[in-house]
């Protein structure tokens, strides 16, 4: 059966973006290589590259058309060919579009952190291709017996292939549906979330209005062995009691006034995948009853229905409510608290997180594309004082707002009354930790909160290491982090 090839391109450049090849004169790169060699018939090939390699891949694209098979480019938005994490997010979705049949992805084109995501992706279960890797030319005689191999990782028992799953977990998690930050409570929040996605527990979201609750969820869903299940999502507070059990497990028909045919419930439309219920305090106890019957056998009974109906379906479940405290009132029901925490995942608020509003702005106004507004020094001070009672959705709301009524800049002025209005501001006490902390860096204090306190201390400790040690890779030892890792603090400093 013809099969299809994902690859990375093999022709780079160099940085000043001239065409270069490693290969020799008879050798002209794994991929056409492979293509030479392959005993299966490809009926199409689809090339990967970064923006500034597409000159060259777009070269290596007309050779192998030219040998009489389908193929296609894809440009992905990677800035740094060695940031695990940038390619990661960048690969989401890279096989969209592919024809049907079984898949080959080649291991010996790209940078070797292009090459290592494959295998995670693969040994992960989250690419289902088989892997081959091209005997160099250069290594063989011109003539090669068995130029191809197919590389298999047969080790899924042990602990570091389940550790990896999880690693991926978190990361695929952290990159999917606007969940942006990496702040220390984002970090938290994106491995919890990576490691309660390989479970199929029923999760527990608290968090304020605003937050983000449901883009967690889908996170959780996304991640987890039901991703290719249906995700349904409903707000338990949109409806009376009677009209909520007949949305959640459907009724029969003449099972009330109106009732003109049978309607499946959302636990039906969610079989096999994942069913999110907001605002799970606003839930009645008649219906917590009902609830709880459906978690504890997998089965339900439609309204006015005699027969069970059998259902698979991994529930997520969100509140901004105390569920204890509703639990020690009588409102809400012991036993299903208990059978719905079987993990919990907190999201939190934006005043906990300020050192992510520039990169949470940068993703508005990429999502919302058009002018690019970007505050001044003095309206970020404001942004980063209030507390933002409306979470993240608010401060959508805001950014779009400057999308229509400025062009390139945003000064104070231009921002919503109540972000200039000091009883939104935070406690006077945080701004004066966090100004001796500044202080003590020898820079002049203009955070507000933990978390930029922490930032400003970061940022201190980065330049003063640059500085002593005179490299990244010295200044990178001394601090003890990666490399890259320094390189992507630096870019967001905007010291590179």
């Amino acid at each position: 059966m013809p099969r299809c090839l994902l690859t990375w391109s093999d022709r780079t450049v160099t940085a000043r973006g001239a065409p270069t090849t490693r290969h020799g004169s008879t050798d002209r790169g794994p991929v056409l290589r492979l293509l030479e060699h392959s005993d299966v018939e490809y009926q199409h090939v689809r090339l990967i590259t970064s923006p500034r390699g597409e000159a060259p891949a777009r070269e290596l694209l007309a050779e192998i058309q030219a040998r009489g098979i389908g193929g296609d480019l894809r440009l992905l938005p990677i800035r740094d060919p060695t940031d695990h994490g940038q390619i990661f997010s960048a690969l989401d979705g890279v096989t969209t579009g592919l024809p049907t049949g079984p898949l080959d992805v080649c291991l010996s084109a790209g940078t070797p952190q292009m090459q290592t995501l494959w295998v995670i992706l693969v040994e992960a279960g989250l690419l289902r291709a088989r892997m081959l890797q091209v005997v160099p030319a250069a290594f063989v005689p011109s003539v090669h017996p068995h130029p191809i191999r197919e590389v298999k990782l047969a080790i899924d028992g042990f602990p570091e292939i389940r550790a990896l799953q999880e690693e991926v977990g978190r990361l695929r998690a952290a990159s999917r549906r606007g969940m942006v930050g990496e702040s220390l409570p984002m970090v938290a929040l994106a491995r919890r979330l990576g490691r309660v996605a390989h479970s199929d527990v029923p999760v527990l979201i608290h968090g304020e209005t605003g937050t983000g609750k449901e883009l967690a969820a889908r996170a959780v869903h996304e991640a987890s062995a039901r991703a290719r299940g249906p995700f349904v999502a409903e707000n338990c507070g949109a409806f009376a009691e009677s009209v909520l059990a007949s949305e959640l497990f459907g009724h029969e028909r003449g099972a009330f006034t109106g009732a003109n045919s049978r309607r499946r419930g959302l636990f039906e439309q969610a079989d096999g995948g994942t069913l999110f219920l907001d605002e799970l305090g606003e839930m009645s106890p008649r219906v917590q009853v009902t609830l709880l019957r459906v978690l504890q056998e997998g089965t339900l009974r439609r309204v006015g229905g005699e027969r069970p109906v059998a259902v698979d379906v991994r529930v997520l479940a969100a509140t901004n409510r105390d569920l204890q405290q509703m639990v020690a009132a009588g409102q809400f029901r012991e036993d299903l608290y208990y059978r719905l925490s079987g993990a919990v995942l907190e999201i939190p608020p934006l005043r906990e997180r300020h050192g992510d509003l520039e990169r949470l702005v940068t993703h508005v106004l990429e999502e919302v594309g058009g002018p690019r507004p970007w505050p001044t020094r003095a309206a970020w001070q404001c942004l980063h004082r209030y507390r933002w009672p409306g979470n993240v959705r608010q401060l959508r709301a805001e950014v779009v707002r400057w999308t229509v009524f400025c062009d390139e800049v945003v000064d104070v002025e231009d921002l919503s009354p109540e972000l200039r209005d000091p009883k939104e501001a935070v406690a006077p006490g945080v701004d004066s930790v966090v100004a001796a902390s500044s202080a003590a860096a020898g820079d002049t204090p203009v955070t507000s909160t933990l978390a930029e306190a922490v930032f400003e201390l970061e940022r201190h400790m980065i330049d003063q290491a640059m500085t002593r040690e005179g490299s990244l890779a010295a200044a990178a030892r001394a601090l003890a982090i990666d490399r890259n890792t320094l390189k992507r603090k630096l870019v967001r400093m905007g010291r590179r």
